[in-house]
Parts: C-alpha cells; structure tokens; sequence
C-alpha cells in the first residue's frame, strides 16, 4: 500500500510588504506641501475684502472687474497649463530635485506677495504677477508629489498614501476659507505670511530628507509640445474667464470677438498640439498612456468630477453670504468668515472618507469604490435641489458633508488607479497629466456656473430688483439703470462681503435722498437677501442638477476602468 494521501492546508494569504520610514517621511512632506498649495488657491476668496482694502481699490467698479477675476482664476489657470510639463521634467531631471525648487519658488513668491509696495491697480498688478509665480511652485509640488509617493510605497499600500495626499489637496480648498477670514481679520498679508514658515521648514526638511528612487527616462524637451499646450489650453482659460465678464451692455461676454477668438484659437491649437505628439520621439504628454484603459477611465472621471465640484464652491459661499446669513442677523462685513465656518461640515466629510477609501481601495480594489463615490457625490446635489433657500442649518450642514464624503470616497481610489496603471518610468508625466485634468476641470467649471447662474438671473432678477427698489422711493430710471446693471456685480459684492444695493446706488447719489426708513430698509440684512433669493434657487437648480448628472457620467467612466492590471513598458 502506498504512504497515505495527507490533505494540505491551504497556504496563507501573503500579508502586503509595509512601507519603510522613508515611505512615511515622504508622505508627511509631500501632504504639507499639497495642503499648502490647495490652501492658497483658496485662502485669498475669503480674504479678498481686506486686500483690496489694503490696496485701496475698488474691484467692483468699471473696469476693475479683471483684477478681481484674475486674483481668483488666474492661480488655477498656471497650474492648469503648468504641471504637466513639470511632471514630465521630473520624470527626466529628477522628481525630487523639481519638487524641492517648487517649495523654494512657492516660499520666495508668498514673500514678495506679502510686501506689495503700490496701491491701487499697480498693487493689483504686483499681486497677480506675484501669484503666478507662486502657482508655478505649486504646479512644482503637485506635479511630482503623487509620483514621489508611487515611488516610495509598494503597491499594495499606495491607495492610502495617494488617498491621503489627494485629501489634503481637497481639504486645503476648504480651510482655506476659514483661515483666510481668521487671517484677514488680522491684516491681508497674514494670508501671505502663513505659508513662508511651512514652506522654509518643507524646503529644509525635503532637502535633506527626500530622494529620487524612481526610474528616470532620459529624454529631449518637446519644445514645441510644451508651446502649443501652453498656448492653447491658457487661450481656452483665459477666454472662459473673460468670457462671464460683462461686454457691451449684456451680461456676459460669450459673444465678444475675443473671447470667441480665444476659445476657437486655444481649441485649433490643442489639436495642432495634438498632431505634434503622435509624431516625435518624445513627446511631453505621453499619448500612449491613454492605451492603458485603466488610466483613461480614471483621468475622464476625475475631469468630470473636477467639472461638477471646482464652481460650487463659489455658489455655496454666495448663497451663505448673499443669502442665508444676512437673513440670519449676520452683517455683510461678518459674512466672508461665518461662510467659511458654516462650510466645515464639508471638509470633515473630505477627511473622514478619503483615507479609509484609500484604505479600502488598496485591499478591494478601485473601481468599486470610486464609482460608489460619485453615486454618493450625485445623490448630494439631487438632494440641495430639494432644500429651500432659507434652509435650516443642520440640513444643510448633513448635505454639504454628504458631498464632502463622496468626493473623498471617489478622489482617493480614482488617484491610486491612475497613477498605479502606469509604467514606473512615467509616474511624474501622468501625475502632471492627472493634475492638469483636475486644474482644467475646476477652471472650466467656475466659467460653466456662473455663465448658468447669470443667465438664470439675467432673466428674472432685473424685475423683481426695479420693483422693489421703486416700492421704497427710488425713481423709476435709477431703479431700472440700477436693475439692468450686469448681475455679475453683485454676485462678486456678495462673495466681497459687500452690501450689493448699497454699491449699486452709491454712484447716483439717490440713498442719501431718501427718508430714513427707505435707506435703513435697502441697506439693511433683508431687502436684497429676499430678492434674490427666488431667481438665485432657480439658479442653483441648474447648477445643481448639471453637477449631478457630470457626477453621474463619471460614475460610467469609473466603471469603464475594468480591473487593474499591471502597467506594461508602452511604446
């Protein structure tokens, strides 16, 4: 008889390789470096008022409009245009080495930032230039960061780590808001000062402690890839920024030669840019990333996403300020601080979600759970539609941290996909091609919203806003000069904390003529909250509802993704 037949025992599931300490030093620094740079993309919108004050200047009035948008845009637009070809020069020059100049160039621009000598629209000037050469430090960090954290971190844990990184980006939007207020209430320059000990002490510290353990690809510059992108998606940009800018007496300037020449010339220049990359050695933007189905599917969802998310932001500070606090006894000049404050619930939803996504990711897979957060993220925006314009608090609050988790839930697993389906050669290239979607995408969509809420507001505010003004004295031509008056002004007079009525009148002279009770009545907390608030809801609705079903088309592209599978060497 033969040796009797022993049943094995299934062999244990490995357990996943644990990141060294240079994994975790690497993932401390580059969180607080991507935390830096979100946070200053959005501590200025709170802190606007005070620098414009500080500067002495008027933003709302004719032809200072420009300077306004641009200190809001113009630091998302470079790094929109920008980080691409960063990321592709850390692939070819070093990932470290690009990322540390990024927190020199990024503390240097927030110095001068803080020291403007000049007043007026010379100081408006100093800042914008100042602000692109911080944004060009930004796009340094956020370029190479993800790459530097795929480098440092096995694959199985890398989930959680990009998880991680990509939360800190998000919540760094949001208490920007809140820390721009608490600064500004200080001094403006304060919004400036906070990023130079963190950006002296991350230098110091990325120096001595970061290094280029990733496979670098020796190549050429695409000079001319690296024009033809820049030209043409900055055109796009810059004319989706001028083009909510009043022109001619309408609301908007969709219509002006040169905002329809920039948009066709930005789109026949990305398709020049297009041509130029199927046919060099080495191209800038590697289109042969987009063959790894996994990278496509991610890259398209996080646009959309970035599409649906980037203006709500600005909708919710307008209603809070324009509408909701005034009713609730809060002045306009409180409004700026207590908007950032009432939007925390959002952030906690950020934090709470990201990680433990990208915990979960790492051990169940992407696909799953990046599509369940843009089920979550659609379902929240359905259910704002729902919510009346003076809502009570605790509903909102539960609403924006539904928001805040399924954006978390999705950006988490969505980066890990992304940056895990490629080649180790091309980790800094599709970071910056990555990054570059989400710029891009939260650029368009602040022109996308408020081109929707204008026209909403275009159509039926005009009305309701000469009505009431006549109702309580003021002639009927200054009433309907003041109510035809682009509707832009006074959406940037309530992200300005700034009474809209009473920055509309001031230049007729009219307010100081009325009785007593008339002026207390327009310049009080009710009079315009309560005007605006009908045209604003049929606004948001739109907005609203266009943002969930972008979430809902993500959703399809995230399950197109299919299940990982290794990168391969690509052509």
């Amino acid at each position: 008889m033969g040796a009797p037949v022993t049943a094995t025992e299934p062999a244990p599931r490995p357990s996943a390789p644990k990141p060294d300490r240079y994994a975790w030093i690497a993932l401390a620094n580059t969180t607080a470096a991507i935390f830096m740079a979100s946070l200053d993309g959005s501590i200025v919108i709170i802190a606007l008022p005070a620098i414009f004050r500080g500067i002495n200047l008027d933003p709302l009035s004719a032809g200072n409009i420009t300077y306004l948008l641009w200190m809001i845009m113009g630091y998302r637009l470079v790094q929109a245009v920008l980080v691409v070809n960063l990321g592709k020069l850390g692939d070819m020059f070093g990932r470290v080495k690009m990322y540390n100049a990024g927190f020199v160039v990024f503390t240097v621009a927030s110095v001068l930032l803080s020291f403007d000598p000049y007043h007026g629209t010379r100081g408006a000037l100093w800042l914008i230039g100042w602000r692109f050469l911080q944004a060009i430090g930004g796009s340094m960090l956020m370029a190479n960061s993800a790459a530097i954290l795929t480098d440092a971190f096995p694959a199985e844990r890398r989930g959680f780590a990009l998880g991680t990184n990509q939360i800190a980006a998000l919540a760094g939007m949001f208490i920007g808001l809140v820390a721009g207020g608490l600064l500004a209430a200080w001094d403006w320059r304060a919004v400036f000062w906070i990023n130079v000990p963190v950006g002296v002490f991350g230098t110091i510290w990325a120096y001595l402690m970061l290094r280029d353990n990733g496979v670098r690809r020796r190549s050429r510059i695409d000079w001319w890839g690296n024009i033809t992108f820049a030209l043409g998606l900055g055109s796009i940009l810059v004319g989706t920024t001028y083009g909510i800018q009043p022109y001619h007496g309408d609301s908007m300037g969709w219509e002006s030669p040169v905002v329809l020449g920039e948009l066709i010339g930005g789109a026949a220049m990305l398709a020049v840019f297009g041509v130029i990359e199927t046919r060099i050695a080495e191209p800038m933007f590697r289109l042969s990333l987009f063959k790894i189905r996994e990278f496509t599917a991610g890259n398209l969802a996080g646009l959309l996403i970035s599409i649906a998310r980037g203006g709500i932001q600005f909708m919710l500070i307008i209603w809070l300020q324009g509408i909701w606090l005034p009713l609730h006894g809060y002045t306009y000049e409180q409004t700026p601080l207590w908007a950032g404050i009432f939007l925390l619930p959002m952030t906690a939803g950020f934090l709470v979600s990201g990680p433990v996504s990208g915990i979960l990711s790492d051990r169940f897979g992407s696909r799953g759970i990046a599509t369940s957060g843009t089920a979550v993220f659609a379902a929240s925006f359905i259910a704002l539609m729902l919510l009346p314009v003076n809502f009570p608090y605790w509903a909102f609050a539960v609403l924006i941290a539904v928001n805040g988790v399924g954006s978390g839930m999705f950006a988490s697993p969505n980066s890990s996909s992304i940056m895990g389906s490629v080649p180790a050669s091309d980790r800094g290239a599709a970071s910056g091609m990555r990054s570059t979607f989400q710029n891009s995408g939260t650029a368009v969509s602040i022109g996308v919203v408020f081109t929707l809420m204008i026209a909403g507001l275009s159509s039926s505010l005009p009305s309701t806003l000469s009505g009431g003004l006549v109702k309580l004295g003021v002639p009927q031509s200054i009433a309907h000069q003041v109510a035809t008056l682009p509707p832009v002004s006074s959406l940037f007079a309530s992200v300005l904390g700034v009474n809209p009525i009473q920055h509309l009148l001031a230049p007729s002279g009219v307010l100081a003529k009325l009785p007593v009770a008339s002026q207390r009545a327009l310049t009080g907390r009710e009079f315009f909250p309560s005007l605006l608030s009908g045209p604003f809801h049929s606004g948001l609705i739109v907005v609203f509802g266009v943002s969930a079903g972008l979430s809902l088309l993500a959703g399809l592209a995230s399950l197109l993704r299919g299940k990982r599978q290794s990168a391969q060497s690509l052509p």
